[in-house]
C-alpha cells in the first residue's frame, strides 16, 4: 500500500524535507544560575529622592532581588528545566541549610542561602516576590553583618551548592551583584585564598560573572580584586549563554536607566542561549583546504510552545501521550509501518521506491561548505534573502589553525567588498544550497560593547524555481519636485532613535502577552486587562512632531492635482468623449437602444452549501457567486478567486 500525504499535516511539515530546521535537533542545555547578592550598608541605602519619574527608588539589594524576582518568573515558563538559586552574603545571619538554622551553628558565616538551587516552583517565586515588597521582612533579614566576610568562604559556599544540586549540568554560572570592588583591601592572604577558590569553580564549570554597582561618589574599578576572580573565558559548549561584561551605573541624580532596568536588560541578554545549528563543519575554500568551522542561529522567530497536552476529566490531571495510527482508506483497518511504501506520482502513475533508493535520491554528499568563487557585494540584491542567514565561526577541534585562515578570509572579504558564493549542505541528507558567504563586521553599542561579533554569514540564494512572475506593468505617475520636498519633511520628523531599528525595544505583543497569562494562572496573581504593546504607534508623539508638516504636504498635494488636471484637461475631455460615442455605439445595435439581459442562474443556500461542502465552490461561475454574495449584503466585486475565497469564509465562520 501507498501511503498518501496526511493532510493534517501543516504545509511544508513532510518527512522528506530535511531541508528546514526541526527544534528537535538542537541540543537542550540545562542552565543553572545562582544569584550572589552582597548585603552591606551600602548596598542597603536607597537613592536620593528626586522628582524624575525614572528615577531610582530601589537600594541596590533590592533592586538585585527583584532582579532574580523576574528572572525566575522568566524561567518558570521559558525554561521550565533550567535551576535558579539566591545567595545572600554578608547578612547578620547565617543559613546554608535547614539543620543550621534549627541549630544555630553556620557552616559558612554570614552567608545566607535564601533559595536553594533548584527548578523554580510557584511557591520560591511568591516568597522571593513577597520579600522584595514586604519591608518589614525585609528589614529583619536584610541586616549587615558587623565583621568582614570572606570572599574565599563565599565562593567555596557557591562551589558546594554547584556541586551537591547541579552535578551534571553543561552551563552553570554565578552571578555576582556588588558594590564593593575591593572587600579585602589589606589582606592579602584573604585575597590569595579567594583567587584560589574562583578557580575551583572555574575548573568546576563554573562560569563567574560579576555585575557590578559604581556608587554616585565612586566608579566600580574591577583591578582592586574581581580582576583575579572574573576570567575572561568562554564556554566550550555551543549552547553555553554568552557572558557579558560592562558596569552597571547606579544614577546619581535618579536621572536616565532606572538601576533595577538595567539589571533586567543585562539578565536577559543573558538568559539567551546560543543556538548551535551544526559543529565542526568542514568549510573547503580549495582542493585539499579545509578548516573547521560551527554554524548559529542568531535569528529565530519565537512563538508559544506546548509541552504537553492535560487530560482533565479523570479524578485528576494527567499528562496525555499522542499516538498515531495509519488506517487504509477502504477497510479502515489498522496498517503497520512496513506495509506503507514511498512513491511519487509521475505520468498519472504512482513510482515506487525502496527505503534504500530513498536514501540514494537524497544524498548529495557529506555536509560541507564548498566555495565556489567569489563575486562583489553589490551583485548579492535585496530580494535574495530568501530565508534567515546561519552565523558560521572557526573551530580549532577538526583542524588546528582554522581560526587564522578564517580571520584571514572574513578580512580579505570585507576589504575587497566580495562575497563567496558557496556549496552548503548543512547535514546529512539535507538539500544543498546555494548561499553567499558575506563578511559581517563587528557591531559596538554606544558604550563599546559587542552587538555582534565579526563573522560570516551563510544567506541562502534563491533558485530559478524559486522566481515568480513580476506583476503586469502599470504606468506610474511620478510625483512634483515639490510634493516631495514636503513630504521629505514629514519623513525627517518621524525617524527612529539614532537612524536605526532596535529589535530589543519592541517584544513580540502576542508573546508576550501569552506568557504573561500562563504567569499569572502559574503564580495566582490576578489576570491582566490588556497586554503591553510596544509597537502601537505614539500618535500624540507624531502629531506633535510632524503634523504641521503633514497638512503643509496634503495641501501642497491639492494644489499640484488641480495643476495636473489643468494640464491635462484636453486629455481627459477626450477620454470623455470617446467613452460616450462608445456607449452610443454599443446601444444602436440593441432592439429600441435597450440591453439584451441575460439570464443569471441562481443558487440558493442548501446547494451553495452543499458546494461548499464538497469541495466545489471554485467550479461555479462568476455571476452565480457574485449574485449569491450579494444576496447575503457581501461585496460581490473582484476577481473569481476572492468571490470563492469570501463565500467559504462565510461557510468557516458560521
Amino acid at each position: 500500500m501507498v501511503a498518501e500525504d496526511n493532510k493534517w499535516k501543516p504545509p511544508g511539515d513532510d518527512d522528506e524535507d530535511d531541508e528546514e530546521v526541526d527544534e528537535t535537533a538542537y541540543k537542550t542545555a540545562k542552565d543553572a544560575v545562582l544569584f550572589v547578592i552582597e548585603v552591606n550598608p551600602s548596598m542597603l541605602t536607597a537613592p536620593p529622592p528626586s522628582d524624575s519619574k525614572k528615577a531610582d527608588t530601589d537600594s541596590p539589594t533590592s533592586a538585585a532581588l527583584k532582579c532574580a524576582y523576574a528572572l525566575m518568573q522568566q524561567r518558570i515558563i521559558s525554561n521550565p528545566n533550567d535551576m535558579m538559586g539566591v545567595l545572600l552574603y554578608g547578612t547578620e545571619k547565617s543559613k546554608f541549610t535547614v539543620e543550621d538554622e534549627a541549630s544555630g551553628t553556620a557552616s559558612y558565616p554570614h552567608c545566607y542561602l535564601l533559595t536553594d538551587l533548584d527548578i523554580p516552583s510557584a511557591e520560591d517565586v511568591k516568597a522571593l516576590k513577597t520579600l522584595g515588597e514586604d519591608e518589614d521582612e525585609f528589614g529583619k533579614l536584610m541586616v549587615p553583618a558587623k565583621q568582614d566576610v570572606s570572599m574565599a568562604n563565599v565562593l567555596f559556599c557557591a562551589n558546594q551548592i554547584f556541586t551537591t544540586k547541579a552535578p551534571n549540568f553543561s552551563s552553570r554560572r554565578l552571578f555576582i551583584v556588588t558594590d564593593n570592588d575591593d572587600p579585602h583591601a589589606d589582606e592579602k592572604a584573604a585575597k590569595s585564598s579567594a583567587a584560589v577558590r574562583a578557580k575551583d569553580l572555574y575548573d568546576l564549570g563554573v562560569l563567574i560573572e560579576l555585575f557590578p554597582i559604581s556608587r554616585p561618589d565612586r566608579e566600580f574599578d574591577k583591578r582592586r580584586f574581581y580582576d583575579d576572580i572574573v576570567y575572561n573565558q568562554v564556554s566550550t559548549d555551543p549552547e553555553a549563554p554568552a557572558p557579558i561584561s560592562g558596569p552597571t551605573k547606579a544614577s546619581a541624580t535618579g536621572d536616565g536607566m532606572s538601576l533595577l532596568n538595567s539589571l533586567l536588560s543585562n539578565i536577559n541578554s543573558k538568559a539567551v542561549a546560543r543556538r548551535a545549528l551544526f559543529s565542526n563543519l568542514p568549510l573547503e575554500i580549495g582542493p585539499g583546504f579545509r578548516i573547521s568551522v560551527k554554524g548559529f542561529i542568531i535569528f529565530k522567530r519565537q512563538e508559544p510552545k506546548r509541552s504537553c497536552y492535560v487530560y482533565l476529566a479523570g479524578e485528576k490531571a494527567q499528562i496525555a501521550t499522542g499516538v498515531t495510527t495509519e488506517l487504509a482508506s477502504d477497510t479502515a483497518r489498522t496498517v503497520e509501518k512496513v506495509e506503507i511504501k514511498k512513491a511519487y506520482k509521475f505520468g498519472g502513475e504512482q513510482i515506487l521506491f525502496t527505503p534504500e533508493e530513498i536514501s540514494s535520491l537524497r544524498n548529495f554528499g557529506d555536509p560541507c561548505i564548498r566555495i565556489l568563487g567569489f563575486k562583489p557585494m553589490s551583485m548579492l540584491p535585496l530580494w535574495a534573502n530568501m530565508k534567515p542567514p546561519t552565523f558560521i565561526y572557526p573551530s580549532e577541534e577538526d583542524y588546528i589553525g582554522s581560526t587564522r585562515v578564517f580571520a584571514a578570509l572574513h578580512a580579505k572579504l570585507l576589504s575587497s567588498q566580495k562575497i563567496g558564493i558557496t556549496w552548503f549542505i548543512a547535514r546529512k541528507n539535507a538539500a544543498p544550497v546555494l548561499a553567499a558567504l558575506y563578511p559581517g563586521p563587528e557591531s559596538l553599542d554606544e558604550n563599546g560593547l559587542q552587538i555582534m561579533p565579526p563573522g560570516l554569514w551563510l544567506i541562502p540564494l534563491p533558485y530559478a524555481d524559486d522566481i515568480r512572475q513580476n506583476p503586469e506593468m502599470t504606468t506610474l505617475i511620478r510625483a512634483p519636485e515639490q510634493l516631495i520636498d514636503r513630504m521629505r519633511l514629514v519623513i525627517q520628523q518621524l525617524q527612529l532613535p539614532k537612524a536605526k531599528y532596535d529589535p530589543s525595544k519592541y517584544p513580540n505583543p502576542s508573546l508576550q502577552w501569552h506568557y504573561r497569562i500562563l504567569q499569572a494562572m502559574a503564580l495566582g496573581e490576578d489576570l491582566p486587562e490588556m497586554p503591553d504593546d510596544k509597537t502601537i504607534p505614539r500618535y500624540r508623539q507624531i502629531d506633535k512632531r510632524a503634523g504641521e508638516y503633514v497638512l503643509d504636504w496634503g495641501r501642497e498635494l491639492q494644489e499640484q492635482h488641480e495643476v495636473w488636471l489643468k494640464e491635462n484637461s484636453s486629455a481627459m475631455g477626450a477620454l470623455s468623449i470617446g467613452s460616450k460615442r462608445g456607449a452610443a455605439a454599443g446601444g444602436e445595435g440593441n432592439d429600441g437602444g435597450t440591453k439584451k439581459k441575460t439570464r443569471v442562474e441562481e443558487v440558493d443556500d442548501a446547494e451553495m452549501k452543499k458546494a461548499y461542502a464538497n469541495d466545489k465552490v471554485g467550479k461555479l461561475t462568476v455571476a452565480v457567486l457574485r449574485g449569491w454574495l450579494e444576496g447575503k449584503g457581501m461585496d460581490g466585486r473582484g476577481k473569481k478567486g476572492e468571490l470563492v475565497d469570501r463565500v467559504t469564509g462565510y461557510f468557516e465562520s458560521t
